[in-house]
């Protein structure tokens, strides 16, 4: 059962009973990310998720580990470019200790210099973790390129130079703008008496303030750009993206469905092409990512050094196999009964739950039903298919990024692809 509140300080509630289950998750959501900072404070959204962890008034960075310990918890976060979550899972009956400590993090983190140097260092060794794994590098840069111009153009983990530049007023004065009570929503799933659970966060928040300032979106026309960066690896890595479907969009699950046939499972297109039946790559996927404003389709391929070009013609004759002949009924009903069964795989642990109609609440001021997602994903017709195929089926609108050993022109190498 979903329940939806509003405390009297202005935070949002949103609740899915479980009964059955002993367990509970909850998340604290603040709708801030690497779109709400420039290119001064890039990276000080995650750097103040890591920065919770690191004391409190009444903690140490060890008690609040020893403390979530203590109730069998277990205590994560993470940082994307359109929200931050806070989150706990325990059991029911320790629900309100492990709120206690998430909202001690949340109000009365220290934000003690030493440690922010010492934490600043462990961004900067992820940073490198992350040009050692050309995979991920690749799609991040990919993700700079397709947004190019927007908010969301920015890494989350943000630069170096960034980060070294925020100090503590910076986070302070961050926390103060964007950390607001109509900027958060507090999301549950599990087994909880919603009464006591309401009255747990009534007036805990009431300190934050109150309204977010509003700010103008920014836009960018879309132009194809190509990049490629060289490192003594023994794989090259190949990002293919372009502009995509937002959240809202009324051919949002046309957009899932086509990406799923395309490049979404062992049986689809890319993969059975590039890897099965050619041989050219291990791993070979595509994937679409929504936002509130903006949305990207991308396919990665990590193939050998010297079948990069074979790699994108093979690419290119996929695409254009889509455009001209579209998609059978057998790949239509396939990707439909998987896309359904992802979607409730995902609903069937408490964690999941919270994700989902905390992110909704937060991001579109609403949950859909599974009954809703369902049948909005059964109601995707092949005329959605043919006109989101129309927008992702011509090779030369896409922006390239190439991690490997060799300089390649992409520019020139998609420009003659024989499609």
């Amino acid at each position: 059962m979903l329940i939806n509140r509003t405390l009297n300080c202005g935070i949002r509630v949103v609740m899915e009973k479980i009964p059955y289950v002993r367990s509970t998750s909850v998340g604290i959501w603040v709708k801030a990310g690497s779109a709400d900072e420039n290119e001064i404070n890039s990276g000080i959204s995650h750097f103040i998720e890591h920065m919770l962890f690191k004391g409190t008034n009444l903690r140490s960075a060890k008690q609040i580990a020893s403390d979530v310990d203590k109730i069998g918890g277990h205590i994560n976060a993470f940082t994307g470019k359109e929200a931050t979550c806070y989150y706990l899972k325990t059991l029911d009956s320790n629900l309100e200790k492990g709120c206690e400590i998430l909202i001690d993090m949340l109000l009365n983190s220290k934000f003690d210099p030493e440690e922010m140097a010492k934490e600043r260092m462990v961004i900067c060794e992820e940073m490198k973790m992350i040009e050692d794994s050309p995979d991920e590098y690749a799609q991040d840069l990919i993700s700079e390129a397709v947004f190019h111009g927007t908010d969301l153009q920015s890494p989350i983990i943000g630069t170096e130079k960034s980060l070294m530049g925020i100090q503590r007023e910076d986070i302070k004065d961050y926390i103060n703008k964007e950390y607001t009570r109509d900027n958060i929503v507090i999301s549950l799933a599990g087994n909880f008496d919603e009464e006591k659970i309401c009255d747990f966060f009534e007036g805990k928040l009431q300190s934050l303030n109150e309204k977010k300032e509003s700010k103008k979106l920014k836009f960018a026309e879309y132009k194809p750009t190509y990049l490629t960066k060289t490192k003594d690896i023994e794989q090259s890595h190949i990002c293919l993206g372009l502009k995509g479907i937002e959240l809202e969009h009324e051919l949002y699950y046309a957009m899932a469905l086509l990406n799923n046939v395309m490049g979404g499972s062992m049986s689809s297109r890319l993969f059975q092409n590039i890897r099965e039946e050619k041989g050219l790559a291990y791993s070979v996927y595509s994937s679409a990512a929504a936002y509130v404003n903006l949305g990207s389709y991308t396919i990665y391929a990590g193939v050998g050094h010297d079948k990069v070009s074979d790699a994108i013609q093979a690419i290119a004759e996929e695409l254009y196999f889509l455009k001209k002949n579209g998609i059978t009924q057998e790949e239509f009903s396939t990707a439909k009964e998987q896309l359904k069964s992802n979607y409730i795989f995902g609903l069937e642990n408490v964690n999941g739950r919270m994700f989902t109609i905390g992110k909704n609440t937060l991001l579109l001021g609403k949950v859909r039903t599974p009954q809703e997602v369902l049948s909005n994903i059964d109601g995707v017709t092949m005329e959605q298919i043919f006109n989101i195929a129309e927008l992702i089926s011509d090779v030369r609108q896409y922006s390239a990024v190439l991690v490997g050993r060799k300089d390649v022109d992409l520019k020139k190498v998609l420009e003659n692809t024989l499609c």
